[in-house]
């Protein structure tokens, strides 16, 4: 079995910039431990560019974050795959740019397509990172619904969401789509 970890969003915005998060900076030792389990990590970018104010998610949420090649658009230090000892030497993981909460393109692409046969079998997904109830929930339903076989898990102590409340009703509406909460 295949065992591929798909670490979401986990950027410096999201953990200690403009849209910070104690929550997400707390799992960042359980998403180490997950990685380390791993053949395979996927990482997504929340990715803006600088006229994000005047998107549709910008006029809904006006905190500009993830803006293309900021600080706060970078993976976290500690989980950068360039820094990551088990990463840091391999070729073992890629980074996927994504515009938006939950994107079908970036998980029905060549790169994720190479990794997973056509329906998913044989291979494990585990999801973890910000935030749950946003960006994992999203991403994780789109694989599911993509890849019907494969065993698409969500590992709650490595997410994190925007309150404890969202967090906890975004795990129990992914185990309703038969997604694993590990």
């Amino acid at each position: 079995m295949k065992k591929i970890t798909i670490v979401i969003d986990m950027q410096n915005d999201f953990l200690t910039g403009s849209l910070a998060n104690s929550a997400a900076v707390s799992i960042v030792p359980s998403i180490l431990d997950e990685i380390k389990k791993s053949n395979f990590v996927v990482y997504t970018r929340d990715t803006h560019e600088s006229n994000y104010l005047e998107t549709q998610e910008g006029r809904n949420l006006p905190v500009e974050h993830c803006i293309k090649g900021t600080w706060g658009w970078d993976v976290v230090y500690e989980l950068n795959p360039f820094f990551v000892p088990e990463l840091k030497n391999s070729d073992n993981w890629y980074i996927i740019n994504k515009p938006t909460f939950g994107c079908v393109h970036i998980w029905n692409n060549q790169n994720f397509s190479q990794l997973v046969n056509e329906n998913g079998k044989d291979v494990e997904v585990t999801f973890c990172g910000t935030c749950t109830d946003i960006c994992v929930i999203s991403n994780a339903i789109i694989v599911k619904s993509l890849y019907p076989e494969m065993i698409v898990n969500v590992k709650a102590d490595a997410c994190a969401g925007l309150t404890p409340e969202k967090h906890k009703a975004a795990l129990d509406v992914m185990s309703s789509c038969q997604i694993n909460i590990i």
